[in-house]
């Protein structure tokens, strides 16, 4: 195990599930929360961080300002806290309270935006207040996670290359998108080693993100309410939306198991095996998703029968299945442009 001496130094914990054993598929969960901040979004903080610095942006009286639902404005806190760097996020009421108070603990000013804009939502909103801020004084630095390259490039350089190293005969690899900046770092990183990986996108019902309707959604995590500049199509071979009641039945079920995740991992294996039935019949394919993040800042709504009960019914209480197909809302597919 190695020494470190800042949360930041441990980014990957080389950890895989191997999910054959209950599910019946070749798939691997590469995990991701086992890091100082619970997330995959530590390293695009690692990264905008220094990024910033290179470039000289990042000054002494520098007050870094990030839109956050949650896991990106941990990261940050906790890089923040580590060099002594203010910090504040601007989030929503979709932010799990465990979150708002992990933000908080770690010295971050946490400002949750109460009302969503009336036609691009609580991101739009706090992308406005995001502006409003910044434009108050020089001082706040927003490393704006949504157009910042540096938050795929991460992605480009270490994780995708560590995927490609352990699994050098991939075949499919699925990736839960929000910002965009793991998905596209992935696939731009495979298609120039000119592996013939497909790369799948995992979204959410209700979010606009690859041009579906605009929908209510509870869970903060995967998907978007405006078109993000980091996402292109293009570079990926299909999408397949979750609906919100089908990720909290897969983490429920993978809890079952002794493994409690967050909501984008629910998404993102509820994708993965919906896309795996209908495209590899015969379980010749080996697969890997990402698994963004742990479950414990989840205990509030996903993993309370109550809450549950009020938003998706009943039925949600009931863990999913692994035999058989999964409740899939939508499914949609996109080919990629050579």
């Amino acid at each position: 195990m190695p020494t470190i001496t800042a949360p930041h130094d441990l980014l990957d914990s080389h950890v895989y599930l191997d999910l054959s054993g209950f599910i019946g598929r070749n798939l691997q969960f590469k995990y991701e929360g086992f890091n100082f901040a619970g997330s995959i979004k530590f390293r695009a903080a690692v990264a905008m961080i220094a990024a910033a610095e290179k470039e000289g942006s990042l000054g002494p009286d520098t007050v870094l300002v990030e839109s956050s639902s949650g896991n990106s404005g941990v990261a940050l806190a906790t890089i923040a806290a580590s060099r002594g760097i203010p910090f504040i996020c601007i989030t929503d009421p979709r932010c799990n309270p465990a979150t708002i108070k992990l933000m908080r603990a770690l010295g971050a000013e946490v400002r949750v935006v109460d009302e969503a804009h009336p036609e691009a939502g609580y991101l739009q909103a706090r992308l406005d207040a995001v502006a409003a801020l910044c434009a108050s004084d020089d001082r706040y630095l927003w490393l704006n996670q949504y157009a910042n390259p540096a938050n795929w490039l991460i992605h480009y350089e270490t994780t995708a290359p560590e995927i490609s190293r352990r699994y050098p005969r991939l075949d499919v690899l699925f990736v839960g998108v929000g910002t965009g900046g793991t998905a596209m770092g992935c696939a731009r990183y495979f298609r120039e080693a000119r592996r013939p990986v497909r790369i799948v996108a995992i979204d959410a019902v209700g979010s606009v993100s690859f041009g579906a309707p605009a929908g209510q959604r509870l869970l903060p995590g995967i998907g978007a309410s405006v078109a993000l500049p980091l996402i292109e199509p293009s570079l990926l071979d299909d999408v397949v939306y979750v609906a919100e009641v089908d990720a909290v039945r897969h983490c429920r079920a993978l809890a079952r198991r002794g493994f409690v995740v967050g909501g984008s991992t629910g998404s993102v294996l509820a994708g993965a095996l919906d896309w795996l039935r209908r495209n590899d019949p015969g379980n010749k394919l080996t697969s890997v998703a990402i698994a963004p993040d742990l479950g414990e800042r989840y205990l509030d709504n996903v993993y309370d029968d109550h809450w549950v009960r009020a938003h998706y019914g009943s039925a949600a209480l009931e863990p999913a299945s692994f035999e058989g197909g999964t409740a899939i809302r939508y499914w949609h597919a996109r080919k990629r442009t050579p």
